[in-house]
């Protein structure tokens, strides 16, 4: 699996999301569950990509 792609299940696990996304896949999210995975995602980027500056 990709960075991106074990960070979103990561994120997916603290919402409580994980058993829904591994059971009925991603698309089985609403708008506002995705939004949030996306929102933390592009969040824990950001940082990163300034800690490594």
């Amino acid at each position: 699996m990709k960075e991106h792609e074990e960070l979103k299940m990561e994120i997916a696990e603290e919402l409580g999301l994980l058993e829904k996304v591994t059971t009925n896949g991603w698309k089985s999210l609403t708008a506002k569950e995705s939004g949030r995975i996306g929102g933390i995602l592009a969040r824990r980027k950001m940082k990163a990509d300034r800690e490594n500056e």
